[in-house]
């Protein structure tokens, strides 16, 4: 998995998209900071406070999530919002950036969009650091004790991803256009593997976008997230015929009592 920081890459152009719910506060900039850089600036929306108005007076095209692929009924989260936001990006060349960010800056996007100039690349994950505020490093707590380890255990050519759930991706229509996607939040660890399968490690890259800040989650609500990333895993594993597989590196002793009843 090639590596890269967003200062050495070169400009190349395509479409962003933002999946929002509530991002009042910090979608505006965020789109500012965009209109002009790439071809196109789409948010897809499902809040209820200003955000879509917010958006598309800062420039973006703004659709409702629920007014894409309608047919497919409820939209069951951001991977889904995701999906069908896929059906009015027009670019050959897709980006998603989170809607969340503060401080955020054009080079989340031109260094995801980059690494996409070698022919090769056709998917592009970035990573960063997550600071919490005064209380030094310590963002990604359930990148660092749940996804990492199942990718160490089950996919290890993967574990050198350092944000498996970075919400930051950039990708070849193409190829986003022949994978399944899941729904919610175990869209990213989920989309990892898929790509991974499809096109194997050498067509994959990630990119050093120096620091990301965002609201961190409390400890309370992130044993949801934890599970679906871990469901989301087990999927692929059950697909792949692997689910009843030892797992590596898990070593059990026999109960005493079996070892009485033999001796």
């Amino acid at each position: 998995m090639r590596g890269f920081h967003h200062s050495e890459l070169p400009e190349v152009q395509g479409s962003v998209c933002i999946p929002t719910v509530d991002e009042a506060a910090t979608i505006g900039s965020i789109v500012e900071s965009l209109v002009g850089v790439v071809d196109q600036v789409v948010v897809v929306d499902g809040s209820s406070d200003d955000t879509p108005h917010i958006a598309a007076e800062a420039g973006a095209e703004v659709y409702a999530q629920s007014e894409l692929l309608p047919e497919m009924g409820p939209v069951l989260g951001k991977g889904d919002a995701m999906w069908r936001a896929l059906t009015v990006l027009t670019g050959d060349n897709v980006c998603f950036v989170d809607g969340d960010s503060e401080d955020f800056g054009p080079h989340f996007v031109r260094g995801l969009l980059g690494p996409l100039a070698d022919p090769q690349i056709q998917y592009v994950k970035g990573h960063y650091r997550r600071p919490f505020r005064g209380e030094g490093e310590g963002g990604g707590r359930v990148t660092e004790l749940t996804a990492k380890p199942l990718l160490r255990l089950f996919y290890p050519e993967l574990a050198a991803c350092r944000q498996p759930l970075a919400g930051e991706i950039a990708a070849r229509r193409s190829l986003l256009e022949q994978l399944p996607w899941t729904t919610g939040y175990g869209v990213e660890i989920g989309q990892l593997i898929d790509v991974y399968r499809a096109v194997g490690i050498d067509a994959m890259a990630q990119v050093d976008l120096d620091v990301r800040q965002n609201r961190h989650q409390p400890l309370s609500a992130l044993g949801s997230m934890a599970t679906a990333v871990t469901a989301t895993v087990a999927e692929r594993l059950r697909r792949e015929g692997r689910l009843d597989a030892p797992l590596p590196a898990v070593v059990e002793r026999p109960p005493l009592r079996s070892l009485r009843a033999a001796a």
